[in-house]
């Protein structure tokens, strides 16, 4: 139907209706039968709207000559039980249309042809200007549903002066929609401007009465996966795999990272040469800072290189729970903290874990106010 100049609903006659069935078959993959079914509904809902009372309405399809017939069914009744003209028939009534029936049959009869024309041509050319709008929207609801959790690039075409909402033109392919990228899902302190090109990480593809909604983001840790899917070729093959990633958008992220080839440095296949790798990924992240460490079946070297910048003297994990205590050196608290907590608070992310941070001095101080006899280390 793509291109085709629709007729208007007067001039719209059954083999009409069936050639724009067919065309939409093969043009949008819609089947016929499919379309048909609800044509068929529609007519007969039209029907029933305009004839208050009318029970039971068929509408016989012949394909072989591309018609329609419209028939309202009528029960034949005894005389002294007539008592519904719309849907019953004498028995007297029946007979003069033909000898053959008798009481308890149904009776066809036949809607004036240009009645039926009419709610033929009105309804049938909305049922399939409808059904071009929903093959159009089942496509692109297909073509974005298979690019879940994926990266795209999209087109800023318009910035909401109130909201901040910014409206992008995104697609893959033959299929283009807008998507709206609200101003929660935008990194903090990146300025968009119209006709900026800028990736995006589809978090969600949803069906609704205005067609599909694609919900993206630039803050989703998810981006950041995928960049380095798309600028690391042995994270691409599966050489090396990011296990973890936790991330505050705009400022840090932290990732972590495992090599399944021994001979595979993990870190340094992110790096890349030079650092050029990261460097591209930080570009387009705007300055995002980004720590690459490695990924341990061990808790505490795993929290330990969480908590990178700041190095960590020991851990202790908690008996029960997913907690533990980190030692750094005293003039490492703070850079084990991070600015307003954030190191560490991207380092309990990552691992899972609750973690307490203090200096070595607290660990000497309480170390040496125990008493003599042994006694079971701390729960936290």
């Amino acid at each position: 139907m793509k291109g085709k100049k629709q007729k208007e609903p007067a001039g719209m006659n059954p083999a009409e209706i069936f050639t724009a069935l067919a065309l939409l078959e093969k043009e949008r993959g819609i089947p016929q039968t499919f379309m048909m079914e609800k044509i068929i509904q529609a007519i007969t809902t039209a029907y029933k709207r305009d004839h208050d009372g009318v029970e039971n309405v068929i509408v016989d399809v012949d394909e072989a000559h591309q018609t329609l017939r419209m028939f309202v069914q009528k029960n034949v009744v005894d005389e002294e039980d007539y008592v519904d003209p719309i849907n019953e028939l004498t028995l007297e009534e029946a007979k003069a249309i033909s000898a053959k029936y008798e009481v308890g049959d149904i009776v066809n009869i036949p809607v004036d042809n240009t009645e039926f024309g009419r709610i033929a041509a009105g309804n049938g050319k909305q049922v399939i200007i409808q059904g071009l709008r929903e093959a159009e929207r089942g496509m692109i609801y297909d073509e974005f549903n298979s690019k879940q959790h994926e990266i795209l690039t999209g087109v800023v075409t318009r910035i909401d002066p109130n909201t901040g909402n910014a409206s992008l033109r995104i697609g893959t392919g033959s299929e283009t929609t807008e998507a709206l990228l609200m101003s929660g899902e935008q990194v903090p302190g990146e300025e968009l401007s119209e006709g900026m090109h800028v990736k995006v990480y589809v978090v969600d593809v949803r069906r609704s009465t205005r067609g599909p909604q694609i919900l993206i983001s630039r803050t989703h840790p998810g981006l950041v996966k995928r960049l380095f899917e798309l600028e690391v070729p042995e994270i691409y093959d599966g050489i090396v795999e990011v296990r973890s990633i936790a991330r505050e958008a705009g400022s840090r992220t932290k990732m972590a990272v495992w090599s399944n080839d021994e001979n595979v440095d993990p870190i340094g296949a992110c790096v890349g040469p030079r650092g050029q790798r990261v460097a591209n990924i930080v570009e387009e992240l705007r300055g995002e800072k980004i720590d690459i460490i490695k990924w341990s079946e061990d808790p505490a070297a795993f929290i330990a290189a969480a908590l990178a910048p700041a190095d960590v003297v020991d851990v202790w994990m908690a008996d029960e729970g997913k907690a533990c205590r980190c030692v750094v050196p005293d003039d490492q608290l703070s850079l084990a903290i991070g600015k307003e907590g954030q190191n560490a608070r991207l380092a309990a992310r990552l691992t899972g874990y609750k973690i307490d941070i203090k200096p070595a001095s607290y660990q000497e101080s309480e170390e040496a106010s125990e008493p003599p006899a042994e006694e079971p280390p701390e729960e936290f």
